[in-house]
């Protein structure tokens, strides 16, 4: 039977410098996209605010409508009310009857008046609906337009970048079926935490990759040696020598080459 193969503190290494690789180059044809995506979730969001405040408005208007159909029906019973107490003055047969059916005419006209009051407040009211109406629609048809180009522009871009990134992002899980767990959690904390998203660096010139800190030459040759996994004390990246580095820099850059 074969003996399994160890998996060595140099084979992880190289595991974390290829997936950081892979990663790094996921974040690029993501940069490339730019805050598109986020722009069309944010004018989407805003098209859908416009809509929900047109819907309230609509509604608002149908409530009004409403208000100015019981007011009318008011003023019609109101009429209808003056019309029969008008006959019935023609029939009284004392002051005090006609006094008493005077002053529920006068009462009716009270009510038609305040009815008509409301009515025009109302209609005042749908006015200033449909003109806010029409300038959210207004927004919201320039809104659509910027959208429909703002898509547009996504599209061309994520048809040139989707696959390429499909690709990347199976290659970034295999990598990390093949490092141990502790080492995937420090490494996706540690990209979590830099602003360019590089957790695995190479010494270059006496410093950790992108840092001004210099690594005293007793740290570079135990990094060199590949024996264990050595972090920067002042940025908390993993680091790798320089000559591993270029290794897989060269061994991916043919992989991508061929996406």
């Amino acid at each position: 039977m074969a003996k399994k193969k160890e998996i060595t503190v140099e084979d992880k290494l190289r595991s974390l410098y290829n997936l950081q690789l892979i990663d790094s180059q996921i974040d690029k044809i993501r940069d490339i996209r730019g805050e598109l995506p986020l722009e069309v979730r944010d004018l989407e969001d805003v098209i859908e605010g416009l809509k929900n405040r047109i819907k309230k408005l609509e509604e608002g208007l149908e409530e009004i409508n409403e208000q100015i159909s019981i007011k009318k029906n008011l003023i019609a019973e109101a009429k209808a009310l003056i019309k029969k107490y008008t006959e019935q003055q023609k029939n009284v047969r004392n002051n005090r009857e006609f006094d008493s059916l005077t002053k529920e005419t006068e009462y009716q006209e009270l009510e038609i008046q305040l009815a008509e009051k409301n009515i025009n407040e109302f209609k005042a009211q749908i006015e200033q609906k449909n003109e806010s109406i029409d300038e959210i629609k207004s927004i919201s048809s320039e809104k659509t337009k910027h959208l429909k180009h703002k898509k547009s522009e996504l599209d061309i871009i994520l048809k040139e970048t989707e696959k390429e990134e499909n690709v990347l992002l199976k290659k970034s899980a295999t990598y990390k079926k093949k490092i141990e767990d502790r080492l995937i959690f420090a490494y996706s904390r540690i990209r979590a935490n830099v602003k360019n998203g590089l957790a695995i660096v190479p010494i270059e010139r006496g410093a950790a990759g992108g840092s001004y800190f210099t690594i005293p030459p007793q740290i570079q040759t135990e990094i060199a040696s590949r024996k264990k996994i050595i972090t920067d004390e002042h940025s908390g990246r993993i680091l790798v020598d320089e000559v591993l580095a270029n290794e897989q820099k060269q061994k991916m850059e043919k992989l991508f080459s061929k996406l």
